[in-house]
């Protein structure tokens, strides 16, 4: 189905379906028509000599010069080729798709002044397929993510490298494989295709479009864990929750319940302690609280999408031209900081509820480190190593980015919000965080297989899922395969697509 980009109604869900499942876009009509009279609007202000910052003036702290007629024509050329300037790999391809889709989103408001065709070729680019090659590095998430997004740009003239068909290509194969004519870059064009933190924007929305799915999965993994450690389900009562009224922890522990639903736990006959340790009974409070947070995070970066993040703005109703500084990419790279750090709260959770499971002096009377033979054999002992490693690495790159300005541009920029570090760091954590609960998950399994008592449906089914990809342990075994199977069946969400089947969709 294809989507409608008119600036105001791109969520994240939108936007993960053009970047990762390549569905196509269209711009709306009415968006093109914006497009057109704001376009008709700098060029009478260019006809007319008056000042346009990045039009007919330098950028930066060249802003006070001012270009000639010829000067003009050409500026932009050089302004793209000066910006291209970033460093390292390339961003994934559904990165930048998500970025195309975003700055698609930008200029469909109509104050971007770029001509119709530079927004129609991006709509192309991403219908068929074309997708620049853009350095992972290199933005300081304000003035725009200016370096990747010129690299972006220099396909509009021919240039630069794209991906197409699989194959890495010079821009100009690319768009002519793909039947696209290059419309060149005129006033304004170039500026108007790099002035805005749309990368860092789209990386976000596909981070914050994962770390919901892996919270949903962090409850199941935490109601697995519950039940092998024979815990007291009052904890998990919605009342006690809609009392302090946190949204997040409501949602969280109706979810934990839904996935313990079904088992003898919850007749009352098992024997449980009157009060469990914080990393089982507080499970709703710090996964709820995380959820709050990413919702925010969710709030900010949905408001990005369908705003006008550009400089300048020209206001074609009233005749203006304002510059401002709708390109920082701060009200971005705050809340995902928040974000980042979330995730890795709920890592450390995981690990202290991982360690129960194979603490002898914790685990409610479950075999040493989950072994057949403690001592003879080490069971899980050194899976907790592997989920301590990655804790710390995740508490590291938790240290907020956006704080962290260092000025540019002759201190003309001089605050700016280092969002792409922010972006890229979540990137990391997101990786770490599906092989942190892909181990609690195996460990939960292993414990439960040692329960002599019926699961809850959800439980049940994700230690089908599991078993179906790491056997139990038995015997011990070289376990890195084990840890690396269970962090892609974590990254691919199946497990929650498998409980929400049996258990319904969690909240």
């Amino acid at each position: 189905m294809t989507i409608v980009l008119d600036g105001s109604s791109l969520t994240i869900e939108k936007l993960v379906r053009i970047a990762r499942f390549g569905e196509k876009v269209e711009l709306d009509p009415a968006a093109l028509e914006r497009i057109k009279i704001c376009r008709v609007m700098l060029e009478e202000k260019l006809a007319k000599k008056e000042i346009m910052y990045g039009t007919n003036t330098g950028i930066g702290e060249f802003s006070e010069v001012i270009l000639s007629e010829e000067q003009v024509k050409e500026f932009q050329k050089y302004l793209i080729y000066n910006h291209a300037a970033g460093i390292g790999e390339p961003v994934a391809e559904e990165y930048v798709r998500a970025a195309i889709a975003g700055r698609i989103n930008v200029h469909a408001h109509g104050n971007s002044g770029c001509r119709p065709e530079i927004t129609l070729t991006l709509v192309e680019m991403l219908n068929k397929g074309v997708t620049p090659v853009v350095c992972q590095k290199g933005s300081v998430g304000a003035s725009g993510d200016l370096a990747p997004m010129a690299q972006a740009a220099l396909l509009l003239m021919g240039e630069g490298e794209a991906f197409f068909n699989g194959e890495r290509l010079p821009g100009q194969e690319a768009m002519r494989r793909a039947g696209i004519e290059p419309p060149g870059l005129q006033a304004r064009d170039g500026l108007a295709v790099i002035n805005g933190s749309n990368l860092l924007t789209a990386m976000s929305a596909i981070h914050i479009y994962e770390m919901e799915r892996w919270l949903k999965q962090a409850e199941i993994a935490a109601a697995m864990s519950i039940e092998a450690l024979l815990g007291n389900l009052k904890p998990y009562t919605s009342k006690l929750h809609e009392l302090r009224g946190f949204k997040g922890a409501v949602t969280s522990a109706a979810n934990i319940r839904k996935c313990i639903e079904g088992s003898d736990l919850t007749t009352g006959k098992m024997k449980t302690k009157v009060q469990d340790a914080y990393s089982m009974r507080s499970t709703p409070q710090v996964i709820g609280a995380a959820r709050d947070a990413i919702a925010y995070a969710r709030s900010q970066v949905e408001i990005e999408l369908n705003g006008v993040g550009d400089n300048p703005i020209f206001i074609p109703e009233d005749g203006l031209t304002l510059t401002g500084a709708n390109f920082q990419g701060s009200p971005v790279s705050l809340p995902m900081d928040l974000a980042g750090a979330a995730v890795t709260m709920v890592c450390v959770l995981s690990e202290r509820r991982m360690n129960r499971l194979t603490n002898p002096a914790l685990s409610a009377g479950l075999p040493d480190f989950l072994a057949h033979e403690p001592g003879f054999y080490s069971g899980l002992m050194l899976s907790q190593y592997t989920a301590d490693m990655m804790i710390v690495e995740n508490r590291i790159l938790s240290a907020p980015a956006s704080i962290q300005s260092i000025p540019a541009a002759a201190d003309q920029e001089d605050f700016v919000s280092m969002g792409m570090n922010t972006a890229i760091k979540n990137g990391q954590i997101l990786d770490n965080a599906y092989g942190i609960l892909g181990i609690e998950f195996m460990a939960a399994a292993q414990a439960l297989d040692f329960r002599q008592f019926t699961p809850g449906k959800g439980t049940q089914k994700a230690r089908e899922v599991i078993r179906r990809r790491v056997a139990h342990l038995d015997v011990d075994r070289p376990l890195y395969p084990d840890h690396n199977t269970m962090k892609a069946l974590v990254e691919s969400g199946e497990i929650l697509d498998e409980v929400e089947q049996v258990v319904g969709k969690l909240g």
